[in-house]
């Protein structure tokens, strides 16, 4: 996805390049070419020629029309020709070549790869003279950084007045949410700036520009040209190893703030981590208060901003004990811990009271508008405390914030814990979709490591729905690539999620020794808050093997956890595992106890579960009516979930009682058979899309995508992709 975006979508121009890519950036540790001479030399200098080929009148105005497009539109094609007594007849000649037309606000390239090279056949001198004639008739306020993005392109050489305006002109763009335009004129300004120290400030500005719009990889070339600490962990945090990440941010965060050693403080960290590295510690709060003001807000922005990044590595690592450096190094700048970070270390800590209450300061601060990385932390936090309507309004804006601010790159981060919220209020179908669109632009964006977590999500989506094979393939793939970067958090929950698969399928061993290797796995390889979510379902999986004694000891921790926060969804499912450890006719009275407390919850899935085990526990002790209630309410939440595996294991729970087992209720529509992601495929295959391009689309393989419609063709009773068009097609209409 990234070759194709990086190439304009040329088939072609990605074959030349992926045959060109090092080992390196093909297994993604560096960042893929930016410069288009790099991408397809071989493209470009066939393009170039058939440029060469036209006159020189129609290669001047060709030359005009790409300066006045890229890198930065600005719409003054029209008034440059005026201004220069030209006009468009020359154009004939590359209409008739197919290069380029005219169009009612100037000119249209063939493509992106014939604009270039209409641009770069042009003499440097020529070059020029075009930005500087643009530049010219521009003239209203609203168009000022265009303007000065001319003036710095037609410049002959280093320029400390030009490099001031470009940087001004781009402060402006970027409080405007127009981070395309703003890293443009950063590039420019750090290009004549003729002070090292503020060119590689500038570069740091035009790398986080470009990461904000989506192109990671220019970002990582430009941040490599730099010494930002900041920039680079936050580089690693979304594509690199997140350890590294977080000693990075944790060292830009000293370094923001910009202190010596107090006399007498000790080091932040006693494990060779970057709190310990960093070679100065911050303010303390003390001394903030003594200089008649709390930490200036100039300075606590930024470190605010990379402790709440720091906070976010240690969760993607699992090494959540690293957040109590964090806390510290917040502590000694004067500053509250932002985000999750101050919650994280206290529940790290066993104090569970003060965690709930630092986490749901932290989940309130949730309302429209706000900055993306704090609404985000609202839905991590409202996540750990259980409260799933509050994390998805969290995440939601989080996305909707950073779509209005022109911070491409963070949507699909909110869209990844967002599919939490989704997985456990029982919506598979939306929750998969949504997911599969975020995976595709966190891959389209370099964002590899949200694309890791992600495939673990879907992974979880694909073990809720019984599909067995994707959800293996997601699993490995998150595994595999999680392993090694030290991404404790999609590790742990694609392990999650094939436990979950074998205890939706009724392989008990397997799912307990899957849920065993879970806890037992460290950061990197597993993650401390996906061990505690995944303790229900240990314990349902121990107790059906006969391994109670550490189950009771894991259900202990939950129970306390679950009483500190009050969330009904938790204290349901400490009641389910009270329940299933309580052996006979006792434990009816735990299972009551949890679905009361569910029906005050958004568990939904969970509680379905809760009612199947309490349905087989009645069966059990002969409590035939109860019983068969019980399990007809489950099965039919489970096929309204889209759980086919489930509903099975509640119907042969009925038909052991001897009770019939109704059939699916609700739409009759045969597309109602398919999984979210057969019913995902199918409508691709539909639209004319081949294997290998849906295999493309949704990351996976093109064997996969094959397994898919062979599926879709059985359940539906088909046998062609034409009566696959036509049955959608009714549905559709149905």
């Amino acid at each position: 996805m990234r070759v194709l975006r990086l190439v304009y979508g040329d088939p072609r121009a990605a074959a030349e390049l992926v045959a060109r890519l090092t080992e390196r950036q093909a297994a993604g540790l560096d960042p893929l070419p930016a410069e288009p001479a790099d991408l397809a030399p071989e493209t470009l200098r066939a393009h170039r020629r058939e440029v060469r080929a036209l006159p020189d009148g129609t290669r001047l105005v060709l030359l005009l029309a790409a300066a006045d497009q890229y890198p930065v539109a600005t719409h003054a094609f029209l008034r440059a020709l005026a201004a220069a007594r030209l006009d468009t007849r020359p154009l004939e000649a590359a209409e008739a070549a197919g290069i380029a037309y005219a169009t009612a606000g100037g000119v249209g390239f063939r493509d992106a790869w014939t604009r270039i090279a209409a641009y770069e056949t042009a003499a440097p001198a020529d070059r020029r003279d075009a930005h500087r004639l643009l530049a010219r008739v521009l003239h209203g306020a609203a168009e000022t950084p265009r303007r000065s993005w001319h003036r710095g392109a037609g410049a002959l050489g280093p320029s400390a007045r030009l490099a001031a305006e470009l940087t001004a002109a781009a402060a402006r763009a970027r409080a405007a949410g127009d981070p395309a335009l703003s890293g443009a004129l950063a590039e420019r300004a750090a290009a004549l700036c003729t002070d090292p120290g503020e060119r590689s400030r500038l570069l740091a500005h035009a790398a986080t520009d470009a990461w904000h719009r989506g192109d990671g990889d220019r970002s990582r070339a430009l941040a490599a040209r730099t010494d930002a600490d900041a920039l680079t962990g936050i580089l690693a945090l979304r594509t690199g190893h997140a350890g590294e990440a977080f000693d990075a941010l944790l060292a830009g965060a000293a370094r923001a703030a910009g202190a010596r050693p107090a006399p007498g403080c000790p080091p932040p960290g006693r494990d060779g981590s970057a709190a310990s590295r960093v070679g100065s510690t911050v303010p303390s709060r003390a001394a903030s208060h003594a200089s008649g003001e709390a930490a200036d807000s100039a300075l606590a922005a930024p470190v605010t901003h990379f402790l709440a990044r720091a906070a976010e590595a240690a969760v993607y690592t699992g090494d959540l004990r690293r957040c109590r450096e964090a806390a510290l190094v917040a502590g000694q700048s004067g500053i509250d811990p932002p985000g999750v970070l101050g919650g994280i270390a206290a529940a790290v800590d066993g104090r569970y009271e003060d965690a709930r209450n630092l986490l749901e300061a932290t989940a309130g601060r949730c309302g429209p508008g706000g900055d993306p990385t704090l609404l985000l932390h609202a839905g991590i936090a409202a996540l750990m405390l259980g409260d799933h309507t509050r994390a998805a309004t969290a995440t939601v804006r989080a996305a909707a914030a950073a779509r209005a601010r022109g911070v491409t790159a963070a949507v699909s981060q909110a869209m990844e814990f967002r599919a939490y919220a989704d997985f456990w209020t029982g919506r598979p179908r939306a929750a998969e979709a949504a997911a599969l669109d975020a995976l595709r632009q966190a891959y389209a964006t370099g964002q590899d490591n949200g694309a890791c977590h992600l495939q673990a999500a879907l992974a979880m989506f694909a073990a809720l729905t019984g599909d067995e094979d994707l959800c293996r393939e997601r699993a490995a793939a998150a595994r595999s690539y999680a392993l090694a970067h030290a991404l404790g958090l999609p590790a742990a929950l694609a392990q999650w999620a094939l436990a979950f698969l074998d205890l939706g399928s009724g392989r008990f061993d397997a799912a307990a020794a899957r849920l065993r290797a879970l806890a037992a796995s460290g950061p990197g390889h597993g993650h401390r808050a996906i061990r505690h979510l995944a303790t229900p379902h240990y314990v349902e999986a121990a107790v059906r093997t006969g391994e109670t004694r550490v189950a009771r000891a894991a259900h202990a921790d939950y129970d306390r956890w679950a009483r500190a926060v009050g969330s009904p969804d938790d204290l349901a499912l400490s009641a389910r595992c009270r329940a299933l450890l309580t052996p006979g006719a006792d434990a009816v009275e735990h299972y009551r106890t949890a679905l009361r407390l569910h029906a005050e919850g958004t568990r939904a899935f969970e509680r379905a579960r809760t009612e199947l085990l309490f349905g087989s526990a009645l069966r059990r002790l002969r409590r035939r009516t109860e019983a068969r209630d019980r399990l007809h309410s489950a099965m039919e939440a489970f096929e309204s979930f889209d759980a086919p595996h489930c509903a099975e294991s509640a119907r042969a729970e009925l038909r052991a009682l001897g009770a019939p087992a109704s059939p699916t209720r609700g739409d009759r529509r045969p597309t109602v058979h398919l999984t979210a992601q057969q019913l995902l495929v199918a409508r691709m295959a539909a639209d004319g899309a081949t294997n290998r391009e849906i295999a493309a689309r949704l990351a996976l393989s093109p064997r996969t995508i094959d397994h898919h419609l062979r599926g879709v063709f059985t359940r539906l009773g088909i046998r062609s992709r034409i009566e696959l068009v036509r049955l959608l097609a009714d549905a559709d209409g149905g």
